[in-house]
C-alpha cells in the first residue's frame, strides 16, 4: 500500500503535472500532423529525461503517446488525411461524417471514445497484467500467422458495396507487400537493383501519399465546383444518448484494442480495424457503416487508443517491446536505470505504480485538451482551398522525409498518391489495400517461421489451442461474408 501511495506522491508532483501536459500537447501536434508520429515525438524527448526522476520523465513520454496515437484522428476526420498510421481506420466514417456538416461531433466521439479505452486498457495494465502478459508469451508463430489471418479477413468489412473490388485492392497490397528482401532466405524480390526498397515499402510514406496525395489530387480536379464555402460546417455535438448507446460498443472495441495491444507487433492500426468490423458486424444497421456512422467511429477510436495500455503490459512485465514506440520506452526506462520484467515489480513498485498513475493522467489531459481541440480544428475546414491544399502537401513531403531522411520516400509518397488517385477513379476502395499492406508481411512471415518449426508440418497450426480457436473463428467470418455476400446478390436479382 506504501508504494501505491508514494507513486501516486510522484506523478502528482507539480513538476510531473507540468510534463505530462506538455508531453499531450506535444503528442497531439505530432499526431495531427501528417507524417510526425508518436516515435519522432518520444525519440525528441528522451534525450531530455536524462537526469530527472523517472516517473517525471514517463510522465512526459507517455502523454507524447498518449496525445500522438488519439490525435491522428483529427486530420483523418477533418480532412481525409490521417496523421498516423494508427488512425487509418478512422478514414472509414471519419470524412464521411464531416461531409455531412457533422466534424464536431465526430472529433468529439472521437476524444470521448479515446478517453475510455485509454482508460480500459489502464485499468487491465493495473489489475491483470501480469496474466495478460503469460498468455501474449504464449503466442509463437502460428499463432501470429492465425491472428494476421483474422485480420486479412476485415477486407470485406471495409471493401464498400462491392467485396470484388475490395478483395481487388487487398490483393493488390499483398502483392506490394512482397517487394523487399525475403524474410526467411534474405532473397531479393521486386527491387529492380534499387537498395532503397531492400526493406520493403515503408507504411509512413505509402499512408501519407495513398489518402493525402490522391484527396489533394481530387480536390484539384474539382477545382472551380468546389470552395471553402461549400463545406458543410455546423455547431452540431455529440448527444449524451450517443455515447450511452454506444457503452457495449465502447466496452467491447476497448477489449480488443487492449488485447491486440497485449500482443506484440500488432498495433493499434489492426485493433482499429478488428473493432470497427466487429462494430459492423454486431450492428442491426450495417447498411450506414462507410456512409458516416458515429457507432463505427467510436469502435475505431476506443480501441485505437486502447492499445496504449495493452502494449506497455509485455514492456513492463516481460520486457518486450511490441512495436517500436515500445520500444524507445524500453530504452528510456533502462537509461533511467531500470531493468524490465517481473523484477521491476517487486523491486521499484513505487515507480511502477508512478507509471500507472502517469498514464491515467495523460488520458485525462487527452480528455480535456481534445475536447477544446474539437471545438478549434474544425475551423480548419474554413480556409480556403487554395490556401489549405499546398499546405497539406508540404506538411506531407516533409512528413515524408523525416522517417529516415530519404527523398526516395518522398517519391514512393507520389507514387502512392498517384495509386490512390487511380483507385478512386475507378471506384476502388483504400483501405483494404493498407490493411493488406499492413498485416501481409505478419502473415507470410509466422508462416514461414512455422513450417519451419514444424519441418512443413500443416498441422502445426490446427494442434494449438489458441492458433485453431483464432482460424475457427476466421473461418466462420469467411463463412458469414460469403453468405450475406450470396444474400445481397439474391435481393438484386429478386428486384
Amino acid at each position: 500500500m506504501s508504494e501505491i501511495i508514494e507513486g501516486l506522491s510522484f506523478a502528482l508532483s507539480p513538476l510531473a503535472i507540468l510534463a505530462n501536459l506538455l508531453g499531450v500537447a506535444l503528442g497531439i501536434t505530432f499526431g495531427a500532423l501528417p507524417g510526425l508520429t508518436a516515435t519522432m515525438g518520444l525519440a525528441l524527448i528522451v534525450p531530455l529525461t536524462f537526469g530527472i526522476p523517472p516517473v517525471v520523465a514517463f510522465s512526459a513520454l507517455l502523454g507524447v503517446y498518449v496525445g500522438a496515437v488519439y490525435a491522428g484522428s483529427i486530420t483523418a476526420t477533418l480532412i481525409g488525411t490521417p496523421g498516423t498510421a494508427a488512425a487509418a481506420a478512422t478514414l472509414l466514417e471519419g470524412p464521411a461524417l464531416t461531409a455531412k456538416g457533422e466534424s464536431k461531433k465526430a472529433l468529439t466521439m472521437t476524444t470521448v471514445s479515446s478517453f475510455i479505452g485509454g482508460i480500459f486498457s489502464c485499468i487491465v495494465l493495473i489489475l491483470i497484467s501480469p496474466q495478460l502478459a503469460k498468455v501474449a508469451l504464449s503466442f509463437g508463430p502460428p499463432e501470429y500467422f492465425a491472428l494476421a489471418l483474422f485480420g486479412i479477413s476485415i477486407v470485406a468489412g471495409v471493401s464498400g458495396d462491392s467485396l470484388l473490388k475490395g478483395v481487388i485492392a487487398g490483393l493488390m497490397g499483398l502483392f506490394i507487400a512482397t517487394i523487399g528482401m525475403d524474410p526467411v532466405t534474405g532473397t531479393n524480390r521486386f527491387t529492380f537493383g534499387l537498395p532503397e526498397l531492400l526493406n520493403g515499402i515503408d507504411i509512413i510514406p505509402a499512408l501519407v501519399g495513398l489518402f493525402a496525395i490522391s484527396e489533394v489530387l481530387t480536390r484539384l480536379e474539382k477545382r472551380g465546383r468546389i470552395t471553402s464555402s461549400d463545406i458543410k460546417t455546423s455547431s452540431i455535438g455529440l448527444k449524451l444518448g450517443e455515447v450511452g448507446r454506444n457503452w457495449f460498443n465502447l466496452l467491447r472495441s476497448s477489449a480488443i484494442g487492449t488485447f491486440i495491444g497485449i500482443i506484440p507487433a500488432t498495433g493499434s492500426g489492426v485493433a482499429a480495424f478488428v473493432a470497427y468490423n466487429e462494430s459492423k458486424r454486431a450492428s442491426k444497421e450495417k447498411e450506414k457503416y462507410g456512409k458516416g456512422n458515429i457507432d463505427g467511429l467510436a469502435s475505431t477510436e476506443s480501441a485505437n487508443s486502447a492499445v496504449t495500455g495493452g502494449a506497455l503490459v509485455p514492456l513492463l512485465t516481460l520486457g518486450i517491446p511490441g512495436d517500436v514506440i515500445t520500444a524507445v520506452l524500453l530504452g528510456a526506462l533502462m537509461i533511467q536505470g531500470y531493468t524490465p520484467g517481473p523484477t521491476l515489480f517487486t523491486s521499484n513498485g513505487d515507480i511502477i505504480y508512478g507509471i500507472f498513475a502517469a498514464l491515467i493522467i495523460a488520458n485525462i489531459f487527452m480528455l480535456v485538451l481534445g475536447l477544446g481541440a474539437s471545438r478549434l480544428f474544425p475551423k480548419l475546414l474554413k480556409i480556403p482551398e487554395e490556401i489549405l491544399m499546398p499546405i497539406i502537401v508540404v506538411f506531407c513531403v516533409l512528413g515524408a522525409y523525416s522517417i529516415s531522411n530519404s527523398p526516395f520516400d518522398v517519391l514512393v509518397m507520389l507514387i502512392f498518391g498517384l495509386l490512390g488517385y487511380t483507385m478512386l477513379k475507378v471506384g476502388l476502395p483504400l483501405a483494404p489495400l493498407l490493411l493488406a499492406l499492413i498485416l501481409a508481411p505478419i502473415v507470410e512471415r509466422n508462416f514461414r517461421r512455422a513450417m519451419i518449426i514444424s519441418e512443413n508440418a500443416y498441422s502445426i497450426f490446427f494442434t494449438r489451442p489458441i492458433s485453431l480457436g483464432i482460424l475457427i473463428i476466421t473461418f466462420l467470418v469467411f463463412a458469414g461474408i460469403i453468405r450475406n455476400q450470396y444474400k445481397k446478390e439474391k435481393r438484386g436479382e429478386d428486384n
